[in-house]
C-alpha cells in the first residue's frame, strides 16, 4: 500500500511539473502581434480628444516597430528595448504624469504576459 501511494504521488509530481513547465513564457519565440486596443486605452487613462488621437499613432507606430524588432534576426533585443524605449518617450510628451504611470503599468504587464522581456 505504500509503495502504491509513493508511485502515486510520484506521478501526480511528475505530471504537475510537466504542465508548469509549458506555461512558462517563451522570450526567443515571443512574437508580438499589435493588437492594442486604443479604445479601451483611452478609456483607462481617461484621454481627451487630441490625447486620443496621438495615442492611436503613437500605438500604430510601436506596433510597426515591434513586429520588426521582434521579427529581427540580429539585435533583436536592442531593438525591442529601443521600441519600447520610444513608445515611451513618445507616451511621456503625450500624456500627464498619472496618465503615464498607468501606462506604464499597462505596457509592463503586457509585455510580461506576451513573454517580451526588456532588459
Amino acid at each position: 500500500m505504500k509503495r502504491l501511494g509513493l508511485t502515486f504521488v510520484a506521478a501526480f509530481c511528475l505530471m504537475a511539473a510537466s504542465f508548469a513547465a509549458g506555461n512558462q513564457p517563451v522570450v526567443e519565440s515571443a512574437k508580438w502581434d499589435g493588437n492594442i486596443n486604443v479604445s479601451k486605452l483611452s478609456q483607462y487613462l481617461k484621454l481627451n480628444g487630441k490625447q486620443q488621437e496621438e495615442v492611436a499613432n503613437i500605438c500604430e507606430y510601436f506596433n510597426v516597430q515591434m513586429s520588426r524588432a521582434t521579427n529581427a534576426k540580429k539585435d533583436r533585443d536592442a531593438k525591442v528595448r529601443n521600441a519600447v524605449l520610444g513608445n515611451l518617450k513618445l507616451m511621456k510628451k503625450t500624456l500627464d504624469e498619472k496618465q503615464y504611470a498607468d501606462y506604464a503599468k499597462v505596457l509592463n504587464a503586457t509585455l510580461r504576459n506576451k513573454g517580451i522581456e526588456v532588459k
